[in-house]
């Protein structure tokens, strides 16, 4: 992603410059947006053949009521078409320019509300993976994200993280306060819990999607940094909404679950993205 400059508002409505450093974030990468891409340009022509065969089929049924229902059935259509085809243009812009048009916030709810339920069944019919397609959603969800741009003070971010990232052997509870880790080095706990206290932002560890949500209406942030697999991160990003939630995959060297890791440099450079100087 090149460098760019946002205008955000802050608490008093006044706009800001936002600088964005070129991140060389793993979720950015263009295979992912491609997919999204391509799923979402195939399920813009279902729709419209969809809309097609509803004017089509009553045709000759409506016309026996009255001569002028079709007309008004397929300028009725044609709006709905025409809608759809601007929101997914606008979509398709965005994402392409990485800067924020109109209605970016509800472009993102209509990203993870509708089009990725969508995109999930289309994507099936070519079979490219649940996995992969979760991917691309995430990626277009963090690009959507960086275009909204918010910078926010150090107690409004939190840091999200799954409770895999802690070694299997350590005895300590750290779900409760992951300041209780004794920085032994086994995990990435340890550096997570140091940039907590460097950039004093709230960190937690969750075992579960019941346990983040109940976390993130706790804590109220107004943007969330969130290390997961491509699942959680995929439902957490549905459950947090209006909230926005850059996600961050996790490695699994030893397979789902277990001992996992998370690239450190990539969460501190969405700490600095998003927090105020």
């Amino acid at each position: 992603m090149k460098n760019s400059t946002h205008a955000v508002e802050d608490h008093h409505g006044a706009q800001e410059p936002l600088q964005t450093d070129a991140m060389d974030l793993d979720t950015f990468s263009r295979p992912r947006i491609r997919v999204f891409i391509f799923l979402l340009l195939v399920t813009s022509l279902v729709l419209l053949a969809v809309a097609f065969l509803l004017w089509w089929v009553p045709y000759v049924g409506l016309a026996t009521i009255h001569e002028a229902l079709p007309a008004v059935l397929a300028v009725l259509l044609s709006c709905v078409v025409l809608v759809s085809l601007g929101a997914v243009l606008t979509l398709l812009f965005t994402i392409l320019r990485g800067k924020n048009l109109f209605f970016n916030r509800r472009i993102r709810g209509v990203v993870i509300r509708v089009l990725f339920p969508l995109l999930v069944g289309v994507g099936r019919c070519f079979g490219i993976r649940k996995s992969e397609i979760r991917r691309s959603f995430v990626a277009i969800n963090n690009q959507l994200v960086m275009t909204e741009a918010q910078q926010v003070s150090p107690e409004e971010m939190l840091i999200l993280l799954p409770h895999c990232l802690q070694n299997h052997d350590c005895a300590v509870r750290i779900t409760g306060d992951v300041h209780n880790c004794k920085l032994c080095g086994k995990c990435k706990i340890k550096d997570l819990a140091m940039l907590s206290k460097k950039y004093h932002v709230h960190v937690a560890v969750a075992t579960g999607g019941t346990l983040a949500r109940k976390i993130v209406v706790d804590k109220r942030p107004r943007i969330i940094i969130a290390v997961a697999c491509e699942r959680d991160l995929t439902s957490g990003i549905q459950d947090a909404y209006p909230i926005p939630v850059f996600g961050i995959f996790n490695r699994r060297p030893f397979g789902p679950c277990f001992d996992t890791d998370v690239n450190i440099d990539l969460v501190e450079k969405g700490l600095k993205t998003f927090l105020h100087n």
